[in-house]
């Protein structure tokens, strides 16, 4: 039940571990403080105590860091697609400045993505239930689940680090205030010791959590996925990155190929387990879409659950096309760039003829008909369907006496020369995203969102599979992965496959998903993808025939260019950390 992670959530929130506590005239243990020797043989104490863990992991929320700041707790989820090349600077709220980051402003100072001190607070808590729970009266099933389902959450919170900054101090016990100076002050572990440190927890962990626990909990299939993630980034860092600092950052590209077959045998076995493609819709625009909006569903192998009543998010008050609370929505404005990802459903090439579109007068059936469903259902546009009305992003109007209006004052025949898609004139690219959005729901006119957020899925794991199938020249498998992908999508099966092909079914496949950003950096071709200005379309209506006179806007996001730099495959450790523990060793660059 959904609920009862948030009860217990609320529980955890009124422990006070200390020491047990006795007098010698009360011989009493205080009411208001629960002792460790309480705590870990209570069962039910346990599951709250791990489930405070699960409530602070907000990265499990699209890399949400935690913030202070009320707004950017609605917005920051944005921050991972706004850094990478699927989606520009914010429309309506300036406060959260991820874009400053993707145009060079990232410094020694770091502030992007940052995870490292909420990691090691949580770190410590799962290390305490680790060592403790083992010599509790509670029963050995029970402990040896609970004790797995910590280290998956700590090898989780590794992973986060490793990904950001390479290596990074594994610390792997509680430490205390009177602990050895050395551990108290740790230096850097490598690289390839976290990677193989997150592969080697699971595969020790991964038999106890079988079963069928509680919806929402770590199970075998989410161990193995993350398990087959963090092997495919190992493989790709080996392959395409460089050692550097001694080897503390990256990894022998000999290794390579042990990574591969490690994420490829983690992919097999999940296969195993039961999940599978969602496939219950025939009308696959509206199967694409249910995936994330029918819970429990057979692709969703973990997903972080949100109640739009009580334990919810901003996603769909964020993003979605008016109608909307404060009349704003459209936070996350997706590139011209990234809509053209989207093929045409017999698998020719989405890619417009920018020249061409600007001439002449255009249906969106003829723009944007026969494109891959995915499209339909990831991506609103103009006179998308919305809520019982269409999205309106018109941006002038050229009357039947071929006078256009384009103040946003002006209208002709009673028809606005402006749309109601924008905010204080700005009207994005002209795109926003529909993935996950809740149609059927008035979250868009109110703070909230109960849309659980999906963590692993068996879309990404055909995925991951296919491209560590295709490291280890195994076109076939790569193959028949992608396919099943396509088939699901409603797309033409490709008679052929390459490295190229893969990352394209990515980036459309998982799009707003908080891949991109990691893929282009762990591949090494950041520097290229997210140094580019991207583009957006203005859409200008012709009353007479109720078609569109189309404008590229080249760039989107102004004079500032996205900039990455070589550097930025790991983000800094800062100069706060590093003043605070000289054992520690600042990345290159900063």
């Amino acid at each position: 039940m959904k609920n009862k992670l948030l009860c217990l959530i609320f529980a955890a929130g009124l422990l006070s571990l200390a020491p047990s506590c006795t007098n010698d005239v009360l011989d009493k243990k205080p009411l208001d403080i629960i002792s460790e020797d309480v705590l870990w043989d209570d069962p039910n104490l346990v599951d709250a105590y791990l489930a405070h863990k699960y409530a602070r992991m907000t990265i499990f929320q699209f890399e949400l860091s935690t913030f202070t700041d009320y707004w950017a707790q609605h917005f920051g989820f944005l921050a991972i697609s706004t850094v990478s090349d699927e989606t520009g600077n914010l429309i309506w709220y300036g406060g959260y400045n991820a874009f400053g980051y993707k145009t060079g402003g990232l410094t020694v100072a770091g502030g992007l993505l940052e995870w490292w001190d909420q990691a090691y607070s949580i770190i410590r808590e799962l290390n305490m239930l680790i060592e403790k729970l083992p010599s509790s009266s509670n029963d050995p099933d029970f402990i040896a689940n609970r004790v797995a389902e910590a280290r998956f959450l700590r090898a989780y919170n590794y992973f986060a680090l490793v990904k950001r900054h390479g290596g990074v101090p594994l610390i792997t016990k509680t430490l205390q205030l009177d602990s050895p100076e050395e551990e108290l002050y740790p230096k850097r572990n490598s690289e390839k010791e976290l990677y193989d440190f997150i592969i080697s927890e699971i595969d020790a962990i991964e038999e106890d959590l079988k079963g069928t626990p509680e919806y929402g909990r770590v199970t075998q299939g989410a161990a193995l996925a993350l398990k087959c993630r963090a092997a495919l980034y190992a493989g790709s860092i080996a392959r395409y990155g460089k050692v550097q600092l001694d080897g503390l950052l990256g990894i022998p590209q000999e290794q390579a190929a042990s990574y591969f077959q490690k994420s490829l045998d983690a992919a097999h076995k999940i296969a195993t387990c039961g999940y599978s493609l969602y496939n219950a819709d025939a009308d696959r625009v509206q199967n694409f879409r249910n995936l994330f909006l029918k819970e429990r569903n057979s692709e969703i192998i973990l997903a972080k659950q949100y109640d739009e009543n009580q334990n919810n998010w901003k996603y769909d008050f964020v993003l979605s096309p008016k109608p909307q609370g404060y009349d704003c929505g459209m936070s996350a404005p997706v590139y011209l760039e990234m809509v053209e990802e989207f093929e045409y459903a017999d698998g020719s090439p989405g890619t417009l003829d920018r020249a061409a579109i600007q001439t002449g007068l255009w249906s969106m059936e003829e723009l944007w008909g026969d494109r891959d469903p995915r499209f339909f259902a990831s991506v609103w546009t103009n006179e998308t369907p919305w809520r019982g009305g269409k999205v309106d992003s018109h941006r002038g109007i050229i009357g039947s006496d071929g006078v256009l209006y384009e103040n946003q004052q002006d209208a002709y025949e009673g028809v606005s020369a402006w749309g109601n898609q924008h905010v204080g004139g700005n009207f994005g690219t002209g795109f926003g995203v529909l993935k996950m959005l809740n149609e059927a729901s008035d979250a868009c006119l109110h703070e909230r969102s109960g849309t659980d957020c999906p963590i692993f899925r068996y879309g990404e794991i055909l995925l991951n599979l296919a491209e560590s199938a295709f490291e280890l020249g195994r076109t076939d498998e790569a193959l028949d992965a992608i396919n099943q992908i396509r088939d699901r999508a409603g797309i033409a099966r490709k008679t052929s496959i390459d490295m190229e092909s893969i990352r394209h079914e990515r980036k459309v496949e998982l799009f707003f998903e908080g891949h991109r950003y990691w893929d282009v950096r762990r591949w090494r071709i950041a520097e290229d993808k997210l140094s580019k200005p991207g583009s957006g379309l203005i859409f200008r209506l012709d009353y007479e025939t109720r078609k569109f006179q189309l404008f590229v806007v080249n760039n989107y996001d102004g004079a500032t260019t996205p900039r990455f730099d070589e550097r930025c495959y790991y983000l800094p450790v800062t100069l706060t950390r590093t003043g605070q523990n000289p054992n520690l060793i600042e990345n290159p660059g900063y």
